[in-house]
């Protein structure tokens, strides 16, 4: 896709559907001047003729464009679920300047329900702090798209909830509610003041247990809040979900704190592999594009 779409791009236009719809355009366009060429269009809404079946929906447009034998899908093969869990607590909110963590999440959650929609798959939006905030059914209609996307720009609109983040009662909650087989999709810098990592992945394996399937985006500013890149002189750190202030020099501090981000990330990243959750590490400065293959990849495996 191109790279020229970037944060900046997401703040200066209202429109999020069209945003949204550049990128998913943009997205499949890459793939297709890429080395995956045939995945996405085994994606979009066909999937590998197998030799025996009948010839009778064999697509012979893409044979004649990829030399390969694709099957028209049709909805009942396609009808895949999805709930997308988005962190709306005040830590989103940073770089306070433009929303960065929140602004690049609601972006993505936008093009995946646009991907969604493409493939006639059903979607649902949820936006949480330290509770529920906003939820919405799981629809595959244009209409209800259109609902997302708007739901989506309001986040961006907002002033920042004073509330932290409590992703284990909130993914203990979604457990209890989904009644098929789904894929949940989760955006979340896990930063919570209250929830240590036993008690989210409890909520996690929760959605395991349910036998959904789960994909967690981990959503960071790399440069500052894990690199802790700041210029060598004074400053007053404000915690955004407490209000707590710490007046520091970053020299004095960074090197313990890179290792404890770094020892966070880890566990993390170990918990996910422990219960077969997809961790994906995210920087919101690099292009959109990897969270979008991220979920194609993990959709080409639920069936």
């Amino acid at each position: 896709m191109s790279k020229s779409l970037n944060l900046a791009d997401v703040q200066k236009f209202e429109n999020m559907e069209f945003l949204a719809k550049q990128l998913v355009e943009g997205f499949i366009t890459g793939l297709h001047q890429s080395p995956y060429h045939g995945f996405s269009v085994e994606f979009s809404e066909h999937r590998l003729y197998n030799s025996g079946e009948s010839t009778r929906h064999i697509d012979w447009k893409v044979f004649a464009r990829t030399d390969k034998l694709f099957v028209k899908r049709f909805e009942e093969e396609t009808n895949l679920r999805c709930h997308i869990l988005l962190d709306a607590s005040a830590s989103m909110h940073y770089p306070v300047e433009n929303k960065g963590k929140l602004a690049f999440s609601v972006l993505c959650a936008a093009a995946l329900a646009t991907l969604l929609r493409r493939q006639r798959d059903a979607v649902g939006l949820v936006t949480f702090s330290d509770k529920i905030e906003q939820q919405t059914p799981v629809r595959s209609t244009a209409s209800h798209l259109h609902t997302l996307l708007l739901l989506l720009q309001k986040q961006l609109d907002q002033e920042p909830l004073t509330k932290d983040t409590q992703v284990a009662e909130v993914v203990h909650q979604i457990a209890q509610q989904i009644p098929k087989r789904s894929l949940v999709v989760l955006f979340s810098d896990m930063l919570s003041q209250h929830n240590d990592l036993d008690d989210i992945f409890a909520g996690l394996q929760h959605l395991k247990h349910q036998k959904h399937e789960v994909l967690l985006f981990h959503v960071m500013d790399s440069k500052t809040e894990e690199a802790f890149d700041f210029a060598d002189r004074p400053y007053v750190f404000v915690d955004m979900e407490t209000g707590q202030e710490l007046k520091l020099q970053p020299s004095q501090v960074r090197e313990q704190y890179q290792s404890a981000v770094a020892k966070y990330k880890r566990e993390l990243a170990l918990k996910c592999g422990q219960y077969k959750i997809d961790f994906v590490p995210v920087d919101i400065n690099e292009p959109f594009d990897k969270v979008l293959y991220s979920y194609l990849v993990k959709r080409s495996k639920v069936r």
